[in-house]
């Protein structure tokens, strides 16, 4: 029998908590690299309808931000992973760290051609102009309807008569309603405000990284980067609900998931904060 002192805490490593923290984190890591497959499903067939005749690099950035962007991200996640609770300090030093920084920073650069490729879709929405008649005179002329925002299908006699159209100026060939049209320029903004809210994050993190390399976060630091945090979060959080109610389930799904991801990744920051400071205090009681 063990005494109470030699009992195993649940949440230590090896504890059944720990253990199911562990189980449940890289349940959510798993899942936002399948979301990789969804998004590329998603945008693969929103690009058979973009009507656009030429294939640039600007125009594959816009049309594939979110799978471009989402393998960024898992990439990232898991760099930061690796430095928060995979390698031990002395580790991460070297040809490691350098390495480590390197992927980073691509990722981070293919991050920001994706923000740029929110940026250049919300841009394409923005333009509309009335359709004078009926959108059924252009039936049988390669134009699309746009059904929801990312979600297209062919203009045809059976969705052609309805509300009053616009035509997306800034897209070729492709008409919507006006009601259509107003929620996907809202969500276009949503996408964003939240790919530059993530962008701010990964920036926190990876000077809190750097710090804690080098001895931990300065105590009159720490509660501006909480406080910037907590907003930025809160941004994403909203981001997140409005997706719920407006946008679709993927998008909802995605962002819920990397809410979930982050805090684990803070955790991971705020327990190797708390390692630095036990090991500190050592070093001065001894």
């Amino acid at each position: 029998m063990t005494s109470d002192s030699e009992t195993i805490s649940p949440w230590a490593p090896g504890g059944w908590r720990h253990r199911t923290f562990q189980a449940v984190k890289y349940f959510v890591y798993l899942a936002l690299g399948f979301n990789i497959y969804l998004f590329l499903q998603q945008e693969t067939a929103t690009a058979a309808h973009s009507g656009s005749s030429e294939w640039t690099v600007t125009s594959v950035i816009a049309m594939f931000s979110a799978t471009i962007d989402t393998i960024a991200w898992v990439v990232l996640l898991l760099l930061f992973e690796l430095e928060t609770a995979v390698l031990p300090d002395e580790k991460l030093v070297g040809g490691t760290k350098l390495s480590i920084h390197t992927v980073r920073l691509l990722c981070g650069l293919l991050i920001i051609f994706a923000a740029f490729g929110y940026y250049a879709e919300w841009i394409a929405l923005l333009d509309g102009s009335p359709i004078v008649g009926s959108a059924c005179e252009l039936v049988g002329q390669d134009w699309s309807l746009m059904l929801k925002f990312d979600d297209f299908a062919e203009l045809s006699a059976t969705n052609c008569d309805g509300t009053a159209m616009v035509n997306l100026t800034n897209l070729d060939q492709v008409v919507a309603s006006e009601f259509t049209h107003d929620a996907a320029k809202m969500l276009a903004s949503v996408d964003l405000i939240n790919a530059a809210a993530w962008i701010l994050i990964v920036i926190m993190l990876e000077i809190e990284v750097r710090l804690q390399l080098k001895g931990g976060v300065p105590a009159r630091v720490l509660p501006v980067m909480n406080t910037a945090k907590i907003v930025l979060y809160g941004t994403l959080l909203w981001a997140a609900v409005y997706w719920g109610f407006r946008g679709d389930f993927l998008d909802f799904w995605d962002a819920a998931l990397w809410l979930f991801a982050f805090v684990f990744i803070e955790l991971n920051v705020f327990e190797w904060q708390n390692e630095i400071g036990a090991k500190s205090h050592e070093e001065i009681t001894d």
